[in-house]
Order: C-alpha cells, then sequence, then structure tokens
C-alpha cells in the first residue's frame, strides 16, 4: 500500500490540515486537505495532485475532498477546521518564536537598538520552562569565507554566553554560524550591509 504525495509550496507558511484515510490497499488516497491561514498573513497554496489532476489551493480554508481519484474542491470554513481538525491542531507545539540581533560592523558587538532586543529575547525565552533555543550567527557579504565564517561563530557565541549569564542552562542553548552564505538582504559580493551583520535566535 503507497500514497502518492502531496505537493506544497511556501509549506511553512501556512498550514495545511490533511486527513488522509487508505481504503483496503488501494493506492489512491482518500480524505480532505484544508488550506489555513499563515500566522504572519503570507500568501500560500497547497497542490492536490493524487491521480494526476492537480488542484491548487491558494486561499485560506479553501479545501477539497478526495475520494478514489476524484477530487472536489469547496470552501471551508474555521468552524469546520475546529470541529475537524480541532484536536490535532490543538495538540501541534507552539511555534518558534524569532528575534533578530544586529551587530556593529566586524565585531560581535551589539547595535544599541539589538541590546533591547537580546533583553526581549530573554523574556522570551524565561516564559518556556524548558526552552530550546537556537542561535545562528550571520555576516555580511563583505571578506574573505574563512574571516566572515569565524565572525559569524564568533557572534553566535557571545549571543549564548551572554544568555547563558542570564542563567540559561548551556545545554538549552546551541550556537552555529553561516558566515555569509545567508543574508537577509541580498547583495553582491563585497557589499557591506548592516541588516546582514546579524545573530537570529530561535526559541522554542
Amino acid at each position: 500500500m503507497s500514497r502518492r504525495p502531496l505537493r506544497a509550496s511556501r509549506a511553512l507558511a501556512a498550514l495545511a490540515a490533511v486527513a488522509l484515510l487508505a481504503t483496503g490497499c488501494a493506492t489512491t488516497p482518500t480524505g480532505r486537505v484544508v488550506l489555513l491561514p499563515s500566522s504572519d498573513g503570507a500568501p500560500a497554496a497547497v497542490v492536490v495532485n493524487p491521480t494526476g489532476e492537480a488542484v491548487v489551493l491558494d486561499k485560506p480554508y479553501a479545501a477539497a475532498t478526495m475520494s478514489r481519484g476524484d477530487i472536489a474542491p469547496y470552501a471551508a470554513t474555521p468552524e469546520e477546521v475546529k470541529a475537524r481538525f480541532g484536536a490535532a491542531l490543538g495538540a501541534q507545539p507552539p511555534a518558534p518564536v524569532r528575534f533578530v540581533l544586529y551587530f556593529v560592523e566586524n565585531s560581535d558587538e551589539l547595535t544599541p537598538a539589538s541590546r533591547v532586543s537580546f533583553d526581549e529575547a530573554y523574556t522570551e525565552i524565561a516564559r518556556h520552562p524548558v526552552p530550546d533555543i537556537v542561535v545562528i550567527g550571520h555576516t555580511d557579504r563583505s571578506g574573505n569565507d574563512a574571516v566572515n565564517d569565524a565572525l559569524a561563530l564568533r557572534r553566535a557565541q557571545s549571543v549564548r554566553a551572554a544568555l547563558l549569564r542570564r542563567g540559561v542552562p548551556a545545554d538549552s542553548v546551541v550556537a552555529f554560524g553561516r558566515g555569509k552564505r545567508e543574508p537577509l538582504v541580498p547583495t553582491p559580493d563585497g557589499v557591506p550591509e548592516p541588516r546582514n551583520r546579524r545573530v537570529e535566535i530561535v526559541v522554542r
């Protein structure tokens, strides 16, 4: 028995509530797909294509039922979603909370505004009885890879050390650097863009 996949675009921007029920040993799935609103309002879409006939769901609460190869699109409602999927949605862990801190050029010193953001991140962390924290360091695209890799890691480690000084357990925080590989603002190589000199804190 096998199931053909549902192809999703921007799958992390919205949650598709999916109930697939296998019928005997049939290879064609049956069930229901509902596209939920994304938390940030960003547009999203899900392509439902179990048998080769694609249906695109691209608006909040757009839905489709599948039965033995037939796809029937329809408009779901928040009340239906709560009734059908409320228990499953309620069992999900809270969405991660992200903070972005910016740095003075060629250093691991936070900008004044980002010192305030660090305090906000710590306040959020303190709300979690058992926090799971990832600290990711980045640089702008000036300088070579080796220098940027070392600086990105140093920035991440400096933020991790500051969290530990606040009493966050060491085994709750991991830190690593991505150098100039993932700029927040795409620029040509060699451009010193301040918004790319950053650390991202992800709190779960």
